[in-house]
């Protein structure tokens, strides 16, 4: 039975590209490796029963755990979302996010080197590297990025990134292993940490918590919801051509003022304070972040032509999922609250 890897699908994006993948694809193994860090939750994926689904408990830096993993189930292909991913922590620690992005993507590139020069399964192995638009750096008010735009990070996060990425395109050059690239924008939906913009901000409100916003809140992100973004790894893990870099982005370009102040609306709506007032009185300027990106955006054309792929859910239609998913799975995010740092979660983040 045909098997593939997919690391850190404990966290937000892997846990929903989990769902997705058994759900549509019956006959094949999923190995999950994640090291079930602060962001890795084993309770989003809770209630799994599928046979055709391994958990194991490791670290992508492990190279023997890796190597047994290739030389046990002969994978067809590594899907790697396996990263830390929070531009704050990184600037308060960056040497976890060089361990885990640059050292764990070099281990998994050269485990799975080893095993594509075996050839016990080298027509049909490909390596999937999930990364971000932030290693592009900031863009003016006009404009977007392509995947061919010049590397820029301007943070420890986005640069371990962009380093990760480097080392992906230079297996493939140097050494012929089959990669694909995925640069993606900022995702939301269902079990997303809740140190993140969109869950922190449903959370605050709930909690009648200020909604610290950095600087003026101008700063833009293209809005993707993460089932688009499964979707999307799908389609270019399947038709994807080989040495290659995508682009995936939400085509929704929106302040962060305007993301909170349109969850304090649906929420005025949806789950109203007892006392009438709007949550939107909780909204709080603060000092900005150092090195704080004012605006990305991606260019999809590529996918779009090549794969006829394009987002199916709007900002309204995705946010009004999200928000709903928060109001009805308190006991989710409440027991990840009792876990970790308190204040943590006490700062509006990205």
């Amino acid at each position: 039975m045909d098997s593939i890897l997919v690391t850190g699908g404990c966290g937000f994006i892997g846990s929903n590209f989990i769902k997705y993948y058994l759900d549509n694809y019956k006959s094949k193994n999923l190995i999950n490796l994640d090291k079930l860090t602060y962001a890795g939750n084993s309770s989003n994926l809770k209630g799994i029963k599928d046979l055709n689904y391994t958990f194991v408990n490791g670290d992508i830096c492990d190279s023997g755990l890796v190597n047994s993993l290739f030389n046990k189930y002969h994978f067809s292909a590594l899907i790697n979302f396996a990263a830390e991913s929070h531009v704050d922590r990184s600037i308060d620690g960056p040497a976890d996010f060089i361990n885990t992005n640059v050292i764990g993507t070099l281990n998994l590139l050269e485990q799975a080197r080893h095993f594509f020069d075996s050839k016990k399964n080298p027509k049909r192995f490909k390596f999937i590297h999930i990364s971000t638009d932030e290693v592009y750096g900031s863009l003016g008010e006009e404009g977007s990025f392509s995947e061919e735009s010049p590397f820029k990070p301007n943070s420890p996060y986005s640069a371990s990134k962009a380093s990760s990425d480097h080392l992906v395109k230079s297996w493939h050059k140097t050494f012929g292993l089959p990669t694909l690239i995925t640069n993606c924008s900022n995702n939301y939906g269902p079990y997303q940490f809740p140190e993140k913009l969109i869950p922190l901000t449903i959370i605050n409100c709930l909690e009648g918590k200020p909604l610290p916003i950095y600087g003026d809140g101008g700063n833009i992100r293209d809005w993707l919801y993460v089932d688009d973004h499964c979707k999307a790894i799908d389609l270019i893990l399947n038709n994807g051509v080989v040495g290659e870099t995508y682009n995936i982005g939400g085509l929704s370009e929106l302040t962060n003022i305007y993301v909170v102040k349109k969850i304090c609306s649906m929420l005025d709506a949806m789950s109203p304070k007892k006392d009438g007032t709007s949550y939107s009185k909780l909204i709080t300027f603060v000092e900005d972040r150092p090195g704080h990106d004012r605006r990305y955006s991606v260019n999809i054309d590529k996918i779009r032509k090549k794969m006829s792929w394009s987002p199916e859910e709007s900002f309204d239609s995705g946010i009004k999922k999200t928000v709903k998913w928060y109001l009805n799975n308190k006991s989710w995010w409440k027991s990840l609250k009792e876990k970790y740092d308190q204040q943590r979660l006490g700062v509006i983040k990205k």
